[in-house]
């Protein structure tokens, strides 16, 4: 009964120090901190969003290896590109010389459009961004379909939005509202009313802006 209880009291000792926190917690916090930035910002919980942000940024400053740190600095500049914010990206190319990753680097020309290598890019991006050099908006436009996350469609949508249909703004629309992305919402509101020729069409727009648009 002794060496039972002593067996029961050892694996009760190891099992408590299998499960120590990690010593790279924080990175896990700064992720945490910066996905729960991302469905704030997109749901124009204004106060939240900026102390996730401001969370996530602490975060990844515990170390000395910035790549954590540059992530959210670009997943920052992403989401007020998706939402149609002008942002070159100051904060993460003001530390981009002492990180020096080749992923992040093609992922922040792409947001910017500019010297655009689709090889250096996530999978989901390779053939959206391959069209895009191409000059090939409409396949790019098709190509939104395939891209599965919804954040990622939204910046993709964000960035050819000069090239996209009727259609394709209603569906951005609809995605965004589906899971209540107010934000984006807001921004592909005004966009259709921009570009409709419809002018019944947008004065129901501009009622819809208005009233998604009151405090109260």
């Amino acid at each position: 009964m002794i060496k039972i209880f002593l067996v029961s009291l050892s694996l009760l000792i190891f099992n408590a120090c299998s499960f120590k926190t990690p010593p790279n917690q924080w990175q896990y916090q700064s992720s945490n901190a910066f996905n729960s930035y991302t469905k704030n910002f997109l749901e124009s919980n204004e106060a939240l969003a900026k102390n996730d942000l401001s969370r996530s940024i602490k975060h990844a400053k515990k170390s000395a290896d910035l790549t954590m740190l540059a992530r959210v600095y670009l997943g920052e500049c992403a989401l007020n590109i998706s939402v149609g914010i002008k942002d070159r990206c100051k904060s993460y190319t003001g530390i981009s010389d002492v990180v020096k990753d080749e992923g992040l680097d093609a992922y922040y020309n792409f947001i910017t459009l500019q010297n655009i290598k689709p090889k250096n890019l996530d999978a989901k991006y390779k053939n959206f961004a391959s069209y895009i050099n191409n000059s090939q908006f409409k396949k790019a436009q098709l190509e939104l379909s395939n891209i599965n996350s919804v954040n990622s469609k939204l910046l993709c949508a964000s960035l050819i939005k000069e090239h996209l249909d009727s259609s394709s703004r209603e569906e951005m629309i609809k995605t965004a509202s589906f899971h209540g992305y107010k934000k984006s919402v807001l921004f592909w509101l005004n966009e259709e009313k921009e570009k409709t020729r419809d002018e019944e069409k947008r004065i129901i727009l501009s009622k819809k802006i208005k009233i998604m648009s009151l405090k109260n």
